[in-house]
């Protein structure tokens, strides 16, 4: 599949909605979901962290030799939005900081060590030890609006990505799925 649309069936579509003004379109209403027979095999999958101002198209070239790709790194990640639930480049995440809060520098919320299990991240962007809390629990320590942000940016750069030996079978799926 050269295209990503190129998979996608067309149709008769009414522009207008009047007469017989129709137009052959492609019908980009279809929408089709990763199994999670493959989302769950972490044989077929490897972690890739998203650098800064990369977007799918950079990943699928890095991953498969080609930007016509994207849409596997965006399945795979559940990336509807790409403004939304792809990581900001630096710039726009402090634009969006900057219009979504009064005082990015404000409290967001307060956490401290959760009691039981986990009391240590895994690694740099790991906040599952920590649990929200009051401001007057004992160890008790402020989150500010850009650090909860930065957080979730974090969790956005963190996604997975399909073996190459195993792109022919999932679009294969893919155009089968779409088609139906």
């Amino acid at each position: 599949m050269s295209k990503y649309f190129d998979a996608f069936p067309r149709m008769n579509y009414n522009l207008s909605g009047v007469g017989d003004n129709t137009k052959l379109v492609t019908d980009i209403f279809r929408r089709v979901k990763v199994r999670s027979k493959i989302k769950d095999n972490v044989s077929m999958l490897d972690k890739y962290d998203v650098h800064e101002g990369e977007r799918p198209e950079d990943v699928a070239y890095k991953a498969y030799g080609s930007t016509d790709y994207f849409w596997v790194i965006t399945l795979l990640n559940n990336i509807v939005n790409r403004y939304y639930d792809w990581p900001l480049d630096e710039y726009v995440f402090q634009q969006y900081c900057k219009d979504k809060y009064d005082n990015a520098e404000g409290i967001h919320h307060y956490e401290r060590t959760q009691d039981s299990g986990p009391q240590t991240s895994n690694g740099p962007a790991d906040y599952s030890h920590k649990m929200e809390c009051n401001s007057t629990d004992a160890g008790a320590e402020v989150v500010s609006n850009i650090q909860y942000e930065r957080r979730l940016q974090d969790k956005k750069r963190q996604i997975q990505i399909l073996l190459p030996q195993y792109l022919p079978a999932v679009e294969d799926e893919f155009i089968k799925l779409v088609r139906r």
